[in-house]
This record gives C-alpha cells, structure tokens and sequence, in this order.
C-alpha cells in the first residue's frame, strides 16, 4: 500500500526542481557561503544577510541531494557551505555559531540554541553524504551543547546566550528542542552514537510528555526558566518572532509527530506512537482551514484561530507526518491526507511557473504576500526534509 500520486519519481523530480532553483545562483564565491534571498524567478534580491539557520539548512538541501545521487554539484555545494560554517559563522575566541553575518562580519553574534541545533543537523548529513571532516564539527557542536545549553535537570536545551556565554536568556522555548531532537536522530544516524539518539529520546519524552501535559495535550512555544509555560511572552523582535511564534502552532505538533515517528525507527516504544497520533490529530483538527485548504499557522491559548496565514513549512511537515504514520499504521486514510495536502501545495505553494522551490507565506485565501519566494533561513529545507523522509519511509528504510 502507499499513495497513489506522488510518489517516488513525483518526489525524486521535486527535490531536482528545488535544488535547480537555487544552484548555483545561491554560491558566493566572493565571500563564501550561500546567498540566501530570492525573488520568485531565482534573481537575487538586494538583501545580503547570511543566517546561520540558512547556511546550515542549504548544507542539508545539498548534502540529502548527495545521498540521494542527484548529481555531483552536491557534495561540492555541500562542503562550500560547510567550509563557510567553520571559516565565519564559527566564534573562534569563545566557540560557538554566530547567528548572523553580512558578508563576512558578524552582524549578531548571540549564540541561540536553535541555530546550533541546525549546524548539527547540517554537519550530520553531511557526514553521511561522505564529507568525512564532518564528523569533527558533529562532535565540537555538540560539546558546545553540552557545556552551555544543555539543561540536565529539565533534560531541555537553554535558548540563548551571549557572545562569551557569561549572561544566559531567561527565555525557554519548545521549537529549538525540536529540531534538537531532529539533529540528534540525525547525528546518531550518521555516526551510530548512542548518545545522540538518548539525548533525542530525552527531548521527545520530555517535550511530548511533560510539556504537553502541562497545557492539556498541545504543546505551547513559551516557558520560563523553569519550564513552567509563559502564557505572557510575545516576541517583539522581528527577526526572531519566525522562531518564536505566538500561540499554539498546529504545524509544530504535526511536526512532533513525524519526529516522533523517526525516533521509532530506532527506540520504538508505545508512548511514541500514542503521542504522535494525538498530536497529528489536534494539530490537524484544530489547524485545517476546511474553507480555503491547507493548516493555518497559530491558534490562541483558548484554542480559537489567530493567524490564517498559510505558511510553506506548516504544509510540508504535514504531508510528511501523513507519509510516515501512513507506512506505520497501514491505514489509508493517511495517505489520502498526504495526497490531499501534496494537491494543495502543488496548486498554491509550489511555484509552478518558474519550475521549483515553494512560496513562504501566503495569505488565508491563498494570495501572495511577497515577490520574495525564499529569505535568510528559508532555503526551502522542510519541502527537501519532507520528500525525504517520504521516500525513505516508501523505500522501507
């Protein structure tokens, strides 16, 4: 059993697609790295911000191409990213990633636990996609997160710090600990290291489980330094309100649920499949816009929608949460969500007319919010991460 469209060629052709929107007008050969803003037809607009999340997350995109064989610019693309991570994203006085550069100078340089989470993961596929000296940056992040992030008694990341780790934010969040738990699972699949794939069974159980229950089953994005949750916290910040978002954030469950999934693979116990289902189900029920299509991004405390705006990475993690319990469960109903949600995003996501990548934002009926298809941290990662993990789920891996 599996989906009747969309399926492996379907998958295979839209990771090309992606990866030929970017490639190579995305190389800085001047000053290294990637550039990481795009207008719709693949021109580059006028911002030159380099964001550690977008440099790490173009690393991913190249590197799953590499390990997919989509051609030998991959590996390439890959470690010229790479080599940018270490060279100027890295703090060589203090360790550590600064979050933003210009060029090559450090515009921000505060140490978020979210940006490191995805130089793990960056590091990690790309080590699996046989850039051997990989390996060493998996290990050097990590001891990073262990000595400054890391949380033993909460079993949870920390979230920021400033440039020499002398003053640490009061603020805790959920989302960079997801995707803490996504490197992890990554790390250990690239290495075979045990304690990355424990630490990723810590964050889920402690996320999914303790978390969750706090705030009846959906998992809110804000707590104190206690981990008790923040129902007050509204990020004023904008650069970083995409990472901080107000609300429940439906995507955010559905996307557990498909970590959770991959956790399976490896450490399988009840608790993982329980969780994943429920948070599928509310994130779903309480996000799917019935009148226009698609999930929208938040709803309030109260569990009313607040923003139905449509994002592009809400929409990708869906139909790959729908794509791995389909395989798990054997139930079809998941693979007519998945098929049902790749029609939507083929209709009013993915950019039909200049042959790939997928818009970021649209309004609730569906309009356009910006000429700008991808920015900073974007890199169209979820849609890759997405086709992915399907065809790894659909390969029986």
């Amino acid at each position: 059993m599996g989906p009747e469209r969309y399926s492996e060629n379907w998958l295979y052709q839209q990771i090309d697609d992606t990866l030929a929107f970017y490639y190579p007008t995305c190389m800085d050969y001047e000053n290294g790295g990637y550039y990481h803003s795009f207008y719709d037809n693949g021109e580059l607009s006028s911002d030159t911000t380099k964001h550690l999340v977008g440099t790490s997350r173009f690393i991913y995109n190249f590197s799953i191409g590499a390990i997919l064989g989509r051609g030998d610019f991959c590996i390439e693309a890959a470690e010229h990213g790479l080599r940018f991570l270490q060279e100027h994203h890295q703090d060589k006085e203090n360790g550590g990633y600064f979050w933003t550069l210009d060029g090559q100078k450090v515009t921000e340089d505060k140490k978020y636990a979210y940006g490191h989470a995805f130089v793990l993961l960056a590091a990690s596929k790309a080590y699996s996609a046989g850039i051997e000296w990989a390996r060493e940056v998996i290990e050097s992040v990590y001891q990073v997160l262990e000595e400054h992030f890391w949380e033993a008694k909460h079993h949870l990341y920390a979230d920021e710090l400033t440039a020499d780790w002398s003053e640490m934010s009061a603020y805790r969040g959920q989302n960079a600990n997801m995707h803490m738990c996504e490197a992890m699972i990554a790390a250990y699949e690239a290495t075979s290291e045990k304690v990355y794939l424990e630490r990723a069974y810590e964050i889920a159980d402690a996320v999914t489980g303790r978390l969750a229950a706090q705030t009846k089953g959906l998992i809110w994005e804000h707590f104190t330094p206690d981990w008790q949750p923040d129902w007050t916290f509204v990020e004023t910040e904008e650069s970083k309100q995409e990472f901080r978002p107000n609300g429940f954030i439906p995507g955010h469950s559905i996307e557990w649920s498909k970590l959770l999934m991959m956790l399976d693979r490896h450490i399988s116990e009840p608790w993982m499949l329980d969780r994943a289902i429920h948070l599928y189900q509310e994130g779903y029920q309480k996000g799917a816009d019935t009148e226009y299509g698609g999930i929208i991004y938040s709803i309030s405390a109260d569990k009313v929608m607040m923003d139905t705006d449509k994002y592009y990475w809400v929409q990708a993690e869906t139909f790959g949460a729908s794509a791995l319990l389909a395989v798990k469960l054997g139930k079809p109903a998941y693979w007519q969500r998945y098929e049902a949600m790749l029609d939507y995003c083929s209709e009013s996501f993915i950019d039909q007319k200049h042959g790939g990548g997928w818009f970021n934002t649209l309004f609730r009926d569906n309009l356009r919010q910006s000429a700008i298809k991808s920015e900073k941290a974007k890199a169209d990662y979820h849609p890759i991460a997405n086709y992915y993990e399907t065809l790894r789920v659909l390969a029986g891996a």
